[in-house]
This record gives structure tokens, sequence and C-alpha cells, in this order.
């Protein structure tokens, strides 16, 4: 999969471009609804022969207008790409989302953006696609003006899993709750936080239980709590080359046993597993939640808990 930093940049290689369905959006998590575009775009790049493209943006749109609202991203930007590659885009176009392109008028956006700038052949949305200043353009803005440029316009309806339709919101939310197998059934595979393995308090260690200290990548963080799930050790060098999964406990929290606590930190105890892991990168995929955060009375207590949680975490995952 290539990568170009906007649309610029793809005029400026100057190279020459195999007939493309684009998809446009943001793209936050890549859930099941995303995925559903970049087959649709998958099934008109394959009747001309064509590439899939992805246009999406950086950073988010919510950045730029309302940045103390801005909800928390479900991925980061490196992520993001690598999930795209995954569902299917030959393409991925990182168009820098700024002041000047969100004020471009709708009907320029599909003139000049799509048609132009992209040289789109057709162009799949979700069914709330909006764009252009103000967001003035819909779906049927998109249909006309992509009509009078020869563009085919794909419409894809809404993608619902047990009733409910697939969105970054809804993803978002069963997060931050910590309802972690519905943020699943949306996004097609377990919710993950990743990011590399630094140094902690050495606690754990020190009771008999070392666990790797994960600073996040991203930004949307469950619910603190206890979970069970895996752990991936990620190559060093761009992500790339993995190793096996392991089954883990993981605590999500501000370790309220001990005093002089207070900052939130993700841990990861790998079971079954002996090995130094300070400065890789682990990809925490976050199966199924425990129990809530809790204070014991003595470090005694607390351990048998740990290690309860670790037997529910083997039972829970041999499901």
């Amino acid at each position: 999969m290539r990568v170009v930093p906007g649309r610029a940049a793809l005029a400026a290689a100057g190279q020459a471009r195999r007939p493309a369905a684009f998809v446009i959006g943001n793209f936050d998590g890549v859930h099941l609804g995303h995925q559903a575009l970049l087959r649709a775009a998958r099934e008109r790049a394959a009747a001309t022969g064509g590439e899939v493209g992805v246009l999406t943006f950086d950073p988010h749109p919510a950045r730029l207008f309302a940045p103390a609202l801005a909800p928390p991203l479900i991925t980061s930007l490196r992520r993001r790409l690598e999930l795209l590659g995954e569902a299917g885009a030959d393409l991925v176009i990182v168009e820098p989302f700024t002041r000047e392109f969100a004020s471009i008028e709708a009907s320029a956006f599909v003139r000049e953006v799509v048609a132009r700038d992209l040289g789109a052949c057709d162009v799949v949305v979700g069914y709330d696609f909006s764009f252009g200043r103000g967001r003035k353009g819909d779906t049927r803005v998109l249909a006309t003006e992509g009509a009078a440029l020869g563009i085919g316009v794909t419409v894809v309806p809404p993608v619902t899993v047990s009733g409910l339709t697939c969105s970054s919101t809804k993803v978002r939310e069963f997060a931050l709750e910590g309802r972690v197998e519905g943020a699943a059934m949306l996004l097609g595979r377990p919710l993950e936080v990743t990011g590399e393995v630094v140094r902690g308090a050495g606690r754990g260690r020190g009771i008999g239980v070392p666990t790797a200290n994960v600073q996040p990548e991203g930004e949307l963080i469950p619910k603190p709590g206890i979970y069970a799930g895996r752990a991936v050790v990620l190559g060093e060098e761009n992500g790339g080359g993995t190793s096996a999964a392991h089954v883990c406990a993981l605590s999500i929290g501000t370790n309220p046993t001990f005093k002089g606590s207070g900052a939130l930190t993700i841990e990861a105890h790998l079971l079954d597993f002996d090995a130094d892991l300070y400065g890789r990168r682990l990809r925490l995929e976050i199966v199924y939640r425990l129990r809530d955060e809790q204070r014991f009375e003595s470090t005694e207590a607390l351990v048998e808990q740990i290690h309860a949680d670790f037997a529910e975490t083997r039972r829970m995952m041999a499901r």
C-alpha cells in the first residue's frame, strides 16, 4: 500500500495512475462500517481494472473547529493506515485538514479535489457523508456533481450489528463505559491499546507479578478496571513482523492500593511469558472486562486477588 501526504504530493509525483475507486472519510477505528466502504470500492475498482484509493484527514476536523470538544481517537494515524491497508486500500492520501481545505465549497470539492486532484473514476461514501464548506455537501450533491463529471457514486447504507449502527462514536461510548465486547462487535476485532513498554514504579515485580507498563500511542483508553486479553509483541521496524499473541491480564487505573499513586497506568502481565520487553512495542487486545479497580487493605490481599484475576483470565480466554 502506498501512503501519500496530501493530494498535492500525489500530483507532484507525476506518476501514471490506474483508474481508481476512492473512499473518503476520517475512518477513525476502521470499524465494520468503514470496512464495508472498502469492500464496495474494491468491487468498483475490479470493474475497471483499477485500484482502491482512500482520502482521509489529519488532524480530525473537530480538532480544527472545536479542539476542546474533539473526541479521543480510537486509533493513532499509524494504526489507521495499517488497518486501511488490511481492509483493502492500495493507496491512502492523508490530507492535512486545514481551514483553507475546510473552506472549499461543496461543488468545488467534487470538481477540484475528487475529479482533478484524485482523478477518481468512482467514489464510495457512507449514507451520512457530508463535505465542503459548512458541510453543505451531502450524498445527493455528490451524486449530481459526480454524474456531470462522469464519476460514479456509490452510497453504502448503514451497517448494523445486533441492531446497532456501526459508528466511531458508538465504539468510543462502549470503550469509555468499559464495554469492550460491544466495541469489538462494531470494530470486527478486539479494542486495542498500542504503545511502547516503559519503566514503571517496579511494584509488580516487587510482589512477584511483573507487568509491562505501556505508554499508549492512541487517545482512547477504556474505563479503568481489570481486563483479560492478548498481547502481541510488534517488530522493531515500522510495526512489521509480529510474534505470537500471549494471553494477558491487564490493569488500567491508578493503583489505589499504593499510596502516592494517582496517574493512570496501563499494565499487562503476560501469562507464561518471561522476556525483557523494555523499549518494545506491544499491541494489547482488550477482550473481556473482569472487574472494577479497587483498593485493598494489604499487599497480601492484592496479590491474592491478582492471582484470582489470572485464573479468570485463563478461563475467559480459553472460551
